[in-house]
């Protein structure tokens, strides 16, 4: 059976939008995957299962977390080899351009029509720059920019639905489960 890993949305930033990272190990579980398990408390889920639509996966966690919670939860969901590729292209990026100060891992849930990839692409400044591959597009931030921001670029609002992740994670990840 194929392992995946899903990316939650804008959880456990405020008081009202809570999901400890054992409720959403408790509520994958509860649709049948298996192997599930969490790392940190940012929504980061690996399971297993025999379904093969990276479409109803999704559909069936975000129903599911929903129902749970009481809100909705956006979920990106790749498989581990995705996250292993992202992870190596994030390294080579970042081993690019040295001095980068922030790299941060967009991980969207749709491909980007080319058009909006050139316009993300385009936003770059002496800061730093978009680059966009598939259903991940990289911050590649430089001295300068604000570092209380995780969209200095201004790209985020032309991502579709999205959730990021730093380079640090990524790589954590992609080391404990791909």
């Amino acid at each position: 059976m194929p392992t995946y890993v899903a990316f939650l949305r804008a959880i456990n930033l405020g008081a009202v939008r809570k999901f400890a990272k054992e409720d959403i190990r408790r509520v994958v579980e509860s649709l049948g995957f298996t192997d599930v398990e969490t790392h940190i408390n940012t929504g980061n889920v690996r399971f297993t299962t025999a379904m093969r639509s990276r479409a109803k996966i999704e559909k069936a966690l975000e129903d599911a977390f929903a129902a749970d919670r009481g809100f909705e939860v956006p979920t990106m969901v790749f498989i581990t080899a995705e996250i292993a590729a992202i992870a190596r292209e994030a390294a080579e990026l970042s081993a690019e351009r040295p001095g980068l100060q922030r790299h941060y891992v967009y991980l969207l849930k749709e491909e980007l029509p080319p058009d909006v990839v050139a316009r993300v692409e385009a936003l770059a400044t002496p800061v730093g720059g978009m680059v966009v591959r598939g259903r991940v597009a990289h911050a590649l931030l430089g001295p300068g920019y604000d570092a209380g921001s995780v969209d200095p670029l201004g790209a985020a609002k032309l991502l579709g639905v999205a959730t990021n992740r730093n380079l640090t994670v990524i790589a954590a990840i992609a080391a404990k489960w791909s």
